[in-house]
């Protein structure tokens, strides 16, 4: 189960427990007490994550984080492989 909606890693993050994130799929705001555009994107469109999203990849997740020196290709490969997961788990068994 995935814990962002933006295709962070969360159970890999090395400031999870120093913050007392949970991730916000299980969070009201994000731990750093602002608000985030993609939670909120997704949350209003009923979205799990991005990757289920007909605008996936939009510019909003593209660009986060990109001026704080973070490299988006991971979270958008994240979110793929979450797409591809939940595709796989509607297909009928044989």
């Amino acid at each position: 189960m995935n814990t962002s909606r933006c295709g962070i890693l969360c159970e890999a993050c090395p400031r999870r427990k120093q913050t007392g994130c949970h991730g916000c799929t299980n969070m009201a705001q994000p731990f750093w007490g602002g608000s985030c555009g993609v939670k909120s994107c997704c949350e209003a469109k009923g979205l799990a994550h991005c990757g289920l999203c007909p605008g996936f990849p939009c510019k909003m997740l593209a660009e986060m984080g990109v001026e704080q020196g973070f490299d988006p290709a991971p979270r958008l490969r994240q979110c793929i492989q979450w797409q591809k997961d939940v595709t796989k788990q509607k297909e009928p068994s044989v």
